[in-house]
């Protein structure tokens, strides 16, 4: 497998941290060892998460062409554009933000917290679109590029969750090698590793980066869409472009993705009863914050299949922790009370 050939373009401190769930892991009956990997506080840029992971190999070709605007697309309390954002800053490049209404929540200050209150302090031009959830190309980010263009600029497209690039899934190729070298140091190698899921690209590069090793099944992906057959498919054509990028032997086949379906709903960015216990249990036992949209229902998934019987007694487990907690904030109403 060769991902040395791509360029990357340092914005993350180094491999993020792993550590030890040992309280939530003896709560849950202690036949199963947690652990989680901090995507949540992988870089000093905005809080981090997992896109500025996958924005390290992306960044690189905009530079070479030339680009002085960064143009991406998300929810209204979307991750992606918030580090996207942080990412231009950085780079003293403009930013170009189109913020879709694709989660059916009104909270009163759901558009003036978190992550976009973010965005617009680090000078992101932060559009507002009514339109719904989708994870594909979208009218409205066509007309932010062209904007960019009519004024002079030139636009480097950043799609949802950088899961529609060809390079959308290298950085989590990357993460499979980090997570080799701290085995080693670790001495033990984890036997699942679970991931939140939605438009794709994390899921898919982490299912190519430890088919290097014979454990692409053992990537456990959660559903958090509640449009798990869209995710899946994209899932799947994403790991097998991203294999071949990296010249994987014997690519992905359709057993290599697994992706639990249990967890998502009710619907995109709608927590249930069990995404918000997870949330609170989580965090009142490892002081460690998920959030509604995606790590809360990773976390449920876990936390579940762990209280099923789903993982084999004595299994480590790595909790791929993506980041996302600034969208707690959009959610104060459901928490007022904690």
């Amino acid at each position: 497998m060769n991902l040395e050939r791509f360029p990357r373009y340092p914005l993350t401190f180094g491999p993020s941290p792993i550590t030890p769930l040992k309280r939530l892991s003896e709560h849950l009956g202690g036949e199963v060892e947690l652990y989680a990997k901090r995507e949540d506080c992988n870089s000093g840029l905005a809080f981090g998460g997992n896109k500025t992971r996958k924005l390290e190999y992306l960044i690189p070709e905009a530079l070479e062409q030339g680009c002085d605007t960064l143009v991406s697309i998300g929810g209204i309390q979307s991750n992606q554009t918030r580090q996207v954002a942080a990412v231009a800053a950085h780079l003293g490049m403009q930013c170009v933000l189109v913020q879709e209404n694709w989660v059916n929540y009104a909270d009163a200050v759901y558009d003036r917290v978190g992550n976009i209150e973010m965005s617009r302090i680090m000078g992101a031009d932060v559009r507002l679109d009514d339109a719904g959830f989708d994870i594909g190309i979208r009218p409205s980010w066509e007309q932010a590029m062209e904007d960019v263009r009519q004024r002079g600029g030139k636009p480097f497209p950043i799609p949802a969750g950088c899961s529609e690039h060809p390079y959308g899934g290298l950085g989590f190729v990357g993460f499979a090698e980090e997570v080799r070298q701290q085995e080693k140091e670790l001495g033990f190698t984890f036997d699942y590793i679970v991931v939140c899921s939605v438009t794709g690209s994390t899921q898919a590069g982490m299912v190519v980066g430890f088919a290097a090793d014979g454990r692409a099944q053992r990537v456990i992906g959660i559903d958090a869409s509640a449009k798990p057959e869209q995710t899946r498919e994209q899932i799947l054509r994403i790991a097998r472009n991203t294999a071949e990028l990296v010249e994987l032997e014997g690519g992905i086949t359709d057993d290599d993705v697994i992706l639990d379906t249990r967890y998502g709903g009710p619907e995109y960015g709608l927590p249930n009863e069990g995404t918000l216990e997870a949330i609170r249990l989580c965090a009142r036992l490892e002081g460690v914050l998920t959030d509604p949209v995606y790590e809360g229902k990773s976390m449920h998934g876990m936390i579940d299949r762990v209280r099923n019987g789903e993982f084999p007694a004595g299994s480590k487990v790595l909790y791929a922790h993506l980041g996302g907690v600034p969208a707690l904030n959009a959610y104060s109403f459901l928490f007022r009370n904690g």
